[in-house]
């Protein structure tokens, strides 16, 4: 299948390169940074080994429209997006914390409450909760980044003291958090969808906050349908999401979650085309618009030609 697994570009005035779980990153001139959304996937912090067609376009597809429709709220780090696959972006020096939000007491949150705790990163959680009730009011749950492996909760008092974000500083990012949220829940409710919690990473550049990288995309984000939800709420069912969740179940399902000594189940082409169906499922139904597939050409041919072309009128 055409897929990006992997990228070896080599391109005028490039600096450095970095290859993460799903993104290579050139750097250009030290100026500007060419984000090329791969089709890998990762789950419990794995790179899974079979590429899935159509998967960078949609996470980038979905993070270009969000970072265009919340513009107004915060500035962003995106200068063009000159392929579906890719975004070229301003370097910013990035806040190292991730600002996790959350509406709805769903995943890691849950998890932590279901286990007694009533505190999640400094923040009080009140007693009598059920999974994935409606909090009072949507919480910031921030973790730390980790440069290897999980990253870790952390309250608001531990960024401060350890002086990880300056107080004002912090303070933004804790607005534009909760705007950015509100106009996320906004425009999922137009979709038929509830944004349960997702998360947003913030830099600077020249002393002004960008927010950077993804938004409200299903890797980022939780999403419940609406319809349905409180009544599945009032009976005790699970929630229908909307999120790569089913890719964790199906790894769960066959005996992986990331564990020393287990091994990934065998990926046949019928897995990979399921997870490539359902990621165009979760585009159309998170934009509302029709997921338009390239033509045939070598996907990374295509790739290289538009970054070149952009870059040589930048």
């Amino acid at each position: 299948m055409n897929a990006i697994k992997e990228t070896h570009f080599n391109f005028p005035g490039q600096t450095s390169f970095y290859k993460g779980k799903v993104r290579d990153v050139y750097t250009i001139d030290n100026k500007y940074l060419v984000m090329v959304v791969s089709d890998r996937i990762s789950a419990f912090d794995v790179v899974l080994p079979e590429a899935i067609p159509y998967k960078g376009q949609v996470l980038n597809q979905i993070a270009a429209k969000f970072l265009q429709a919340t513009a107004d709220i915060v500035p962003n780090w995106v200068v063009s997006v000159p392929d579906p696959s890719v975004t070229i972006g301003r370097i910013c020096d990035p806040f190292k914390v991730e600002m996790v939000i959350r509406g709805y007491l769903a995943g890691h949150a849950w998890r932590e409450y279901s286990a007694g705790r009533r505190e999640v990163c400094g923040v009080s959680l009140p007693e009598g909760l059920k999974e994935n009730d409606k909090l009072p009011a949507p919480i910031i749950t921030p973790t730390t980044k980790a440069s290897v492996g999980h990253d870790e909760d952390i309250s608001k008092e531990q960024i401060l003291e350890r002086g990880i974000v300056s107080a004002t500083d912090y303070e933004q990012l804790e607005k534009y958090t909760q705007a950015l949220y509100k106009r996320g829940t906004e425009i999922a409710e137009k979709q038929g969808l509830i944004l349960v919690d997702t998360k947003y990473e913030f830099g600077k550049a020249d002393g002004t906050i960008y927010l950077i990288d993804e938004i409200h995309t299903p890797d980022s984000s939780r999403y419940f349908y609406s319809e349905g939800y409180a009544d599945r709420q009032a009976n005790g069912e699970p929630q229908k999401q909307l999120s790569k969740e089913f890719v964790r179940k199906w790894l769960i399902e066959n005996g992986f979650q990331g564990k020393d000594g287990q091994v990934v189940p065998e990926m046949t082409p019928e897995i990979v085309l399921s997870i490539s169906e359902r990621y165009i499922e979760l585009f159309e139904q998170i934009t509302g618009e029709g997921f338009v597939k390239p033509g045939n050409e070598s996907v990374l041919q295509r790739v290289e030609k538009a970054i070149n072309n952009e870059l040589s009128a930048l």
